[in-house]
């Protein structure tokens, strides 16, 4: 056999031996956990045959605590680029065959390339975490790979779409990375997210907690907030993950994609006419409007789990990509909280990022009174989605269903905040605050001195409604594009949306601004 076919074959055998990770017994270990591997679970995310992958043959360089003797080929993390529907992407996931995805110097420097090539390529980065954290080896060096990390996820946010999948355990500084990427994804039972283990907590506070109740995905969709989506099984994650790229464009100076669209735009959906209840107290399904008014009824929801009281998510309008953010009056009667204003404005600031435009469905009643929201800072929270709204510069679509009172009026996009089309139904009530907290204000002296006090503030209020909780009121000074037929919402939506497929709007020069966190 000639030099250069033995050279041939040892890069066979090599390429295969890194393939393996950690060796056939430690794959064997983490399938015997429900897992997949690093290199299965890329094959999964990615077109068939479209992945190319970089820095196989790299291996860590630490000499300590005997890991010098321990090496294996790309050293606990697979790094490379592929597509998704044909469109490229970038991906590192980590191998918890090899030394339990414990993250080196050069497992960093792996994916701080990937990194650097999805900035200049303007393409999506997506990370797939199953690491124990930092390998304590490596000491410092491990946690400067971290901080190189993180800091790429910084001056990426905004540029290019960030993704991230917990397949398995992400603890200590290693959760920061997920939190700095737009959207985070968690298997149920088997990841979990913290900063410090059971065992800490149990140390330092005294508390007895399990990994799962501490950290797990049920934890971070409900309580924290921390993960926007959960999946049952790996491969419902990873389709996720493929179907959520489909609403994105590939970086902040694209489009987000178009379909082709096979839902009429002037549908009718009678069903909006009867939707609102006689009775302002009584509640209905936003689910049910978005449904009737959205592309072929498909709405891809973001924290589902989390601050139900408001709905946000991805769906199409005539094939092209919107962001919907509408609120609830299934679930706490609609109002804004801090969770919800919290989650309204991060996914605001995200669809504005990336150019898609945002429809917002409104039916907000105020935001919750008491000591709790206080002291945890609503109107810090309540501000940020005002914020988001006023700074975002895509298309701004409100329609207005119901209740519209006070602060929450403002903060749901209004005219002022450079709404570009608002519209309200007829049933809409958009005042300062309902009938019957207004009446108390304006006639407390006059009730006290009226023979019937209750009568005379029924009629009161019934006069206050008249006046201004409807939409003709705000429409009277523009602050209401249009009233209109709720049947004709879809079609009025995508009208609108094509008048502002041309939108120029910039905001002042500076730095950035001092959002408030």
């Amino acid at each position: 056999m000639s030099n250069q076919l033995n050279k041939i074959k040892e890069l066979i055998e090599l390429r295969t031996q890194a393939r393996m990770g950690g060796g056939a017994k430690a794959i064997d270990k983490q399938h015997a956990k429900g897992k997949y591997t690093a290199r299965e679970r890329i094959a999964m995310l990615l077109d068939e045959g479209s992945f190319e992958e970089t820095d196989m043959f790299v291996k860590h360089r630490c000499t300590n605590f005997g890991m010098d003797k321990k090496h294996y080929l790309g050293d606990g993390v697979v790094t490379g680029y592929g597509t998704i529907e044909g469109r490229l992407v970038y991906v590192f996931a980590q191998d918890f065959t090899v030394s339990a995805g414990s993250l080196s110097e050069t497992m960093s420097l792996k994916i701080c390339k990937i990194m650097d090539m999805a900035m200049k390529m303007g393409a999506p980065c997506i990370g797939i975490n199953d690491s124990g954290g930092a390998r304590i080896q490596e000491g410092i060096n491990a946690l400067a790979g971290y901080a190189e990390i993180f800091q790429r996820n910084i001056l990426a946010s905004g540029v290019i779409p960030q993704i991230s999948g917990i397949f398995g355990p992400c603890a200590g500084g290693a959760v920061y990375s997920p939190a700095l990427t737009d959207f985070t994804l968690m298997t149920e039972g088997t990841s979990y997210m913290f900063l410090t283990g059971p065992k800490v907590v149990k140390t330092v506070t005294g508390e007895d907690v399990s990994q799962e109740n501490l950290g797990g995905a049920s934890v971070h969709s409900t309580r924290s907030g921390v993960t926007h989506f959960t999946a049952a099984t790996e491969e419902e994650g990873l389709a996720l993950i493929r179907q959520l790229l489909g609403y994105i464009p590939q970086n902040n100076l694209e489009e987000p994609p178009s379909v082709e669209c096979t839902d009429p735009v002037d549908r009718l959906e009678d069903s909006l006419n009867e939707i609102i209840p006689d009775s302002p107290n009584k509640a209905y399904d936003m689910y049910e409007v978005i449904g009737a008014i959205v592309d072929n009824g498909e709405f891809l929801e973001i924290q589902r789990d989390y601050a139900k009281n408001i709905i946000i998510g991805f769906a199409r309008f005539n094939g092209r990509s919107v962001g919907i953010v509408a609120n609830q009056p299934k679930f706490l009667a609609g109002v804004l909280d801090c969770n919800a204003s919290r989650k309204g404005a991060r996914f605001v600031r995200f669809c504005d990022a990336f150019n898609i435009p945002i429809v917002s469905l409104v039916d907000v009643p105020g935001f919750l009174p008491g000591t709790g929201q206080e002291y945890n800072a609503v109107i810090l929270h309540g501000a940020k989605l005002l914020y988001a709204y006023g700074e975002a510069t895509v298309p701004k679509v409100t329609v207005t269903l119901r209740k519209s009172y006070g602060g929450s009026h403002i903060v749901m996009s209004c005219k002022q905040l450079r709404g570009d089309m608002n519209y309200a139904w007829p049933t809409a009530e958009i005042a300062v605050m309902g009938g019957a907290g207004a009446v108390e204000v304006l006639y407390a002296k006059e009730a006290k001195e009226a023979a019937d006090p209750k009568a005379f503030m029924a009629e009161k209020e019934a006069e206050y409604t008249q006046l201004f909780a409807n939409p003709y009121n705000a429409a009277k000074y523009g602050y209401i594009d249009d009233v209109i037929e709720p049947r004709n919402t879809r079609f009025r939506i995508i009208r609108a949306l094509e008048q502002l497929r041309t939108k120029k709007l910039t905001n002042p020069a500076k730095k950035h601004g001092n959002i408030p966190l």
